[in-house]
């Protein structure tokens, strides 16, 4: 057994029961943790031992939503204006992912990931599209997160709006997928069936994907109630509103992921509580796409698990992090609530989330757990401790580098040097390439 030990760091553990370890240590024996304590705990041999001085040791981060195929779309200006989210859809993404080829997919995965490694972001749950390449499309961006040593939950965006035919296609990529995921259990690729939203998806297609995903032990990941504008069109087509039509489909459930809900009502909550539904926020996002607020704290206090997304507006965590704590400050006109629902999303809440996919102990630093570590080099101020950490993550460390991230044991990024053996010139070339040639098809 390969083994490694950091030490001399801060260990921070995250996890409900968060602790934080002044001079601490922790073991990695191949691809999980052995032990964390104190640095003076450890006196044995070791294969390697990384000097965490003047770092805070912490887990890797997770992605709850995310669209790598969004990159893209960087840079490109001939767009004409949108004046609501279904204008921006019409005249960006569904012009956009009409276009794609299966090595834009690929591409447009690696570069992502490849920043990931950089901003500590170890594990993506991502929802894809491109009609035009649907079949395989989910091989080749699984290929990428191989490639660069991350874990990724892979899904293809099912919806009508591109004829019955793509819709078939789109059913078969997610069962194919998922079935293979299911064939050879791997620590480092899932899948879910990905929905793109109500107002694309007719209930003949909701139903025949509902059936489809019977008996593969799989959940969902879907668009819900983004912007208002799929309430309206669920309520005047379907006599129900999104979350209600969705639970009477049996589209809810523990392993569903029901990204946004920044438009439900109350009953609508008490559904996503009571079908045990994961809700991701992406506040970022909704900003951007002028949408509205997700009421996170009104969700949280309904118990329901809400975890934090980017929806492809960046891969690092921290920033998005900070953009929940800023939006609920102004949407709820009071800078002293949100703190703790917005810190939970990322510290708690999406660990729990993607441990309901992976068995192997994700986003806690805790014996027995997956060895998806990161160092970030930072000088406290003021005092590190158990009371004090959200506010140095919210306030010091989302403003800090990432120096070292390790993946299953294996370190992906040392002295913030990559280690991936990928030539990231010529990746960012060959992008550039395919990017040119895709706007010239837009």
């Amino acid at each position: 057994m390969s083994t490694l030990l950091i030490r001399n760091g801060t260990v921070v553990t995250l996890g409900e029961a968060n602790k934080v370890i002044d001079d601490g240590a922790l073991l990695i024996e191949d691809a999980g943790i052995k032990q964390v304590g104190k640095s003076v705990d450890f006196t044995g041999s070791y294969d390697k031992v990384i000097d965490a001085t003047n770092k805070v040791v912490l887990p890797g981060f997770i992605n709850a939503h995310m669209h790598f195929y969004s990159t893209m779309v960087r840079g490109l200006g001939k767009i004409e204006p949108a004046k609501d989210f279904v204008g921006v859809l019409n005249k960006l993404w569904w012009r956009l992912d009409k276009q794609l080829s299966l090595d834009d997919c690929y591409y447009s995965a690696l570069i992502p990931l490849i920043d990931a490694v950089r901003k500590g972001t170890t594990t993506f749950i991502d929802h894809h599209a491109s009609p035009s390449a649907v079949t395989g499309s989910l091989d080749r961006i699984a290929s990428a997160v191989r490639e660069v040593g991350l874990r990724a939950s892979l899904c293809y965006e099912l919806s009508d709006r591109d004829g019955p035919e793509i819709a078939t296609e789109g059913i078969k990529e997610n069962v194919d997928f998922i079935e293979k995921c299911n064939r050879k259990p791997d620590d480092y690729l899932k899948a879910l069936f990905g929905l793109h939203a109500s107002f694309t998806i007719s209930d003949d297609t909701l139903k025949t994907a509902v059936e489809a995903a019977e008996g593969l032990d799989t959940g969902f990941h879907i668009h819900v109630a983004e912007a208002a504008s799929d309430q309206e069109h669920s309520l005047k087509n379907f006599g129900k509103r999104v979350v209600e039509r969705l639970n009477d489909a049996g589209v809810l459930g523990p392993k569903t992921i029901a990204g946004h809900c920044v438009h439900v009502n109350e009953n609508e909550l008490d559904l996503l509580k009571n079908t045990d539904t994961s809700v991701v926020h992406n506040p970022q996002s909704n900003i951007n796409n002028a949408v509205g607020v997700a009421d996170i704290i009104a969700m949280s206090n309904k118990g329901i698990r809400v975890g934090l997304g980017t929806d492809a507006m960046t891969v690092n965590m921290l920033e998005e992090l900070r953009q929940a704590l800023w939006i609920h400050h102004l949407a709820q006109k009071n800078p002293s609530v949100g703190f703790m629902e917005s810190m939970n999303t990322l510290t708690v809440n999406n660990a729990k989330i993607a441990n309901r996919y992976w068995d192997i102990g994700l986003g806690e630093l805790r014996e027995g757990y997956a060895a998806d570590i990161i160092l970030m080099e930072y000088y406290p101020p003021t005092p590190l401790n158990g009371n004090t950490f959200l506010g140095h993550l919210g306030f010091g460390l989302a403003e800090a580098s990432v120096d070292t991230t390790i993946v299953g044991g294996k370190i992906l990024m040392e002295n913030r040097e990559l280690r991936i053996g990928i030539d990231e010139d010529e990746v960012a070339r060959e992008s550039r390439n395919l990017a040119a040639k895709l706007w010239d098809r837009f």
